[in-house]
């Protein structure tokens, strides 16, 4: 009869046994074995394929950002979901809230790769987060519609310090003045400049003048001469400089006429760098110094939904007298969160951050989609160059077999404390 019920055991655990030989052992054992072979598998390479791991810069780019992956994204999925836990757990929509928060774990790396990618886009009419960056900045700051705009040669201005203008001659009272300017597209000239007008004269000793596009489309015109269908530079600032001290400032209307005081009598006139400061395009989120925190962004932002759910779970297991009688010996909800919610919620964020740790390390779908070529190489992980040094331009299975073992035992201590938890927990 026990022969019979190791038989019967033995046929029921075989199909599995197969399977995690087939699936599991044999590609280890392969991986190991290829790892100490050369790029054509022929010749034995030794640990030649390890050293590379170290001594590559790619490599040891890909390692290093590994690292800084396994720091950051566990941590703060995990901090995250504990605070989101736990501030929802006393109002009414909490519930709707934490389905929101959870919804992007419906959603593929794929997609989310995509959906970040367009987030991140650097033109701010496509990129949500330089949409808002934009908005921010000019709210505060405005840019200016004249960013290129600059004098020909023949105009009465030249090149300042700073990326300024000023007049080659000073101003005089009773002598119209005129600026000029070219390098505006007429496409981006404000919608409501009107054709300029020759600056009329000026009441008293005030100092009148023009601030003009000096481009006729189609030709025709003449330089330093208000033609028909020129339009006025609105909003260009000028300023009247004495002794390095402004005097005075005025701002053009939309025909281009502005007017100085008496007291820009002698001064130079100077057009501000502001006028010609180029449009604030926000933040380079994918250039090579943010790609890296970009994407655990966007890692973070499918995660923390798990990590709430979680640690929502443990949440409702803690003893509420315990949690009450804190409260009645007056401590208040910061201590309360500090010196009992969390400690007796150590076993589930041990088994979250563990858990994100070991998904960290394989990332490759959110980089890869992600990171544009250019930067690639600066968010590169190694599960991606894994694959770019197994099936790659100039692939060597060699490096790439290495790679797998070094994931492999990158992933074995995490695994090996989280056994370790499990049984400790069986114990009790």
């Amino acid at each position: 009869m026990t022969g019979t019920r190791r038989v019967i055991a033995a046929a029921f655990l075989l199909p599995a046994l197969v399977l995690l030989g087939a699936l599991v052992v044999y590609p280890i054992g392969y991986s190991v074995y290829r790892s100490f072979f050369d790029q054509a598998g022929t010749g034995f390479a030794g640990i030649d394929n390890y050293k590379a791991l170290f001594t590559d810069a790619t490599i040891v780019t890909a390692v290093k950002n590994n690292a800084i992956w396994v720091v950051l994204a566990p941590t703060v999925a995990t901090a995250l979901g504990l605070i989101f836990a736990v501030l929802t757990e006393r109002i009414r929509w909490g519930t709707a809230f934490k389905l929101i928060v959870f919804m992007p774990m419906a959603i593929s790396m794929l997609a989310a790769g995509i959906i970040f990618r367009l987030v991140y886009d650097q033109a701010p009419e496509r990129g949500v987060a330089n949409a808002v960056a934009v908005g921010v900045h000019d709210t505060f700051n405005q840019s200016s519609v004249f960013p290129k705009a600059r004098p020909l040669p023949v105009h009465p201005l030249e090149k300042g310090a700073g990326g300024t203008f000023v007049s080659k001659e000073p101003i005089r009272a009773g002598q119209p003045l005129r600026v000029p300017l070219v390098g505006v597209a007429p496409a981006r000239m404000p919608d409501d400049a009107k054709p300029a007008e020759g600056a009329p004269a000026a009441s008293g000793e005030a100092i009148s003048g023009t601030a003009w596009l000096d481009f006729t489309r189609g030709g025709g015109g003449k330089p330093n001469v208000v033609d028909p269908k020129e339009l006025g530079l609105k909003g260009l600032e000028v300023e009247a400089v004495k002794d390095g001290k402004v005097v005075a400032t005025a701002t053009a209307g939309a025909d281009g006429v502005f007017t100085l005081p008496a007291s820009a009598d002698g001064a130079q006139l100077r057009l501000p760098a502001d006028n010609f400061r180029e449009p604030y395009n926000g933040v380079d989120w994918l250039g090579p110094s943010l790609v890296t925190p970009g994407i655990i962004g966007s890692y973070v932002w499918m995660w923390a939904g798990f990590a709430m759910v979680l640690i929502a779970a443990g949440l409702a297991g803690l003893p509420r007298e315990l949690l009450e009688a804190a409260r009645v010996d007056g401590a208040n909800e910061w201590q309360v969160f500090r010196r009992i919610t969390v400690p007796m919620l150590a076993p589930v964020l041990a088994v979250v951050l563990v858990t994100l740790m070991i998904n960290v390390l394989k990332v490759f779908d959110l980089v890869f989609i992600i990171a544009p070529g250019s930067s690639q190489d600066d968010a590169n992980v190694l599960a991606l160059q894994l694959y770019r040094s197994s099936f790659g331009t100039d692939a060597d299975l060699g490096i790439g077999s290495a790679i797998a073992v070094l994931l492999l035992l990158l992933v074995i201590p995490v695994m090996l404390f989280n056994i370790r938890r499990i049984r400790k927990e069986g114990r009790r």
